[in-house]
């Protein structure tokens, strides 16, 4: 057989001759209960009470002191630069290998995205390579770090934990301590995954979270900023609610603030859904192990896996095809399709988007490469799951 037939017949060894669909939410808990008690309540908006107990249930799991929720990942990820003092033509640090959204929210905040390379072991940010590049391209001035071809202040790095995988975030947080750099975690896809028992999103002055309805919880559309800074969290509360002062009546407004605040309705399903994140991480488990086994009889092909010291939420299992290039990753892909498998590339780097060409970057052979070769396989947490 062919190399595409066999990563088919791999994964339907594994998940079934059906259709399958990347990553699917799964409801069995107290979802309708909840969402009803919002609607009987009138309380569907940004005010309620499921929205401060689905804070708590988030500081509670990832072991952080504050959370704050939000209408989405992206503008997590937008408030946060804001809030920690990202200011216009800044350089903020970021992989190529990400979602739009991580570089868009970047540009939101009058700052610039400065592309840098990814590893194969975690698809994160290269360490060893970052560091070799920023002692190359960079000067000191007084406390900061500035580039030395465009004169810009390197300001902040956003580590990217890609499909649930915990990057070498040890390693790159010497570096932010070296090169005086804010650590903003993009953990959009990784809750529920640990370094040497300590969450994603834990490590640096913030981390944001995603739960939209391809993530392994969700709240329909929605977000979270973690930190242990109490006056940050603070901040990042007052802007998210339109830096609107408390008052019996008046609008008073204390600066440019943001309308960022999850509603009510959507808490109540993430208060649901993160109820029974362990069981989903367990499934998830169970799937990942299957797949581990079952494609270690395809020689061209390697799961992704993370290195011992870490536990992903295997949110996207994601095979590494060897000797790959575009033509024989698109025709896995084709293959899938025709067997209604909606399995899916890993994103286009962000430096060869239009918008984004004149980004300064360094070197990205690797990212390159990983474009070429990796492909998500379904990962919904229903395949392995005793329902309720």
């Amino acid at each position: 057989m062919s190399l595409p037939d066999d990563i088919i017949k791999s994964i339907i060894n594994v998940v079934g001759k059906k259709k399958h669909h990347l990553h699917e939410p799964l409801f069995f808990g107290n979802e309708i209960k909840y969402l009803k008690k919002t609607i009987t309540t009138n309380l569907v908006s940004s005010a309620g009470p499921f929205v401060k107990k689905f804070e708590n249930q988030i500081t509670r799991f990832t072991r952080s002191k504050y959370a704050i929720s939000v209408v989405n990942g992206t503008e997590a990820l937008h408030l946060s630069l804001v809030a920690c003092g990202v200011k216009s033509n800044d350089e903020v640090l970021v992989p190529s290998i990400t979602f739009a959204g991580t570089a868009n929210a970047i540009v939101y905040s009058g700052a610039i995205p400065h592309f840098v390379d990814s590893e194969f072991e975690t698809l994160g940010i290269d360490p060893q390579k970052l560091e070799k590049y920023l002692e190359k391209i960079t000067i000191k001035k007084r406390e900061f770090y500035f580039n030395k071809k465009t004169k810009r202040k390197i300001k902040a790095i956003m580590p990217v934990h890609v499909f649930g995988n915990i990057c070498q975030i040890d390693k790159i947080l010497k570096i932010a301590k070296k090169y005086n750099l804010l650590v903003i975690e993009d953990a959009a896809e990784a809750l529920g995954s640990f370094f040497k028992n300590k969450h994603a999103g834990t490590f640096g002055l913030v981390g944001c979270f995603s739960f939209n309805g391809n993530k392994i919880m969700t709240t329909g559309g929605g977000g979270a900023i973690i930190t242990n800074n109490r006056l940050l969290a603070k901040k990042i509360r007052h802007l998210s609610t339109t830096a609107k002062i408390d008052h019996c009546w008046e609008y008073i407004h204390d600066a440019v603030g943001y309308n960022f605040r999850m509603p009510n309705i959507n808490a109540a399903l993430g208060s649901a859904q993160i109820e029974n994140l362990k069981e989903f991480l367990r499934s998830k488990k169970k799937l990942f192990l299957r797949y581990s086994q079952e494609f270690l009889k395809v020689n061209e092909v390697m799961l992704i896996k993370n290195p011992k010291s870490s536990q992903s939420n295997n949110w996207l299992n994601t095979i590494f095809i060897k000797k790959s290039s575009i033509k024989k990753r698109n025709k896995v892909l084709s293959l899938a399709q025709k067997n209604k498998i909606f399995l899916r590339p890993v994103w286009k780097p962000l430096h060869t988007l239009k918008h984004f060409k004149k980004m300064p970057k360094m070197n990205l052979d690797v990212a390159k490469k990983i474009y070429v070769s990796c492909i998500n396989l379904p990962s919904s947490a229903s395949y392995f799951i005793s329902k309720k």
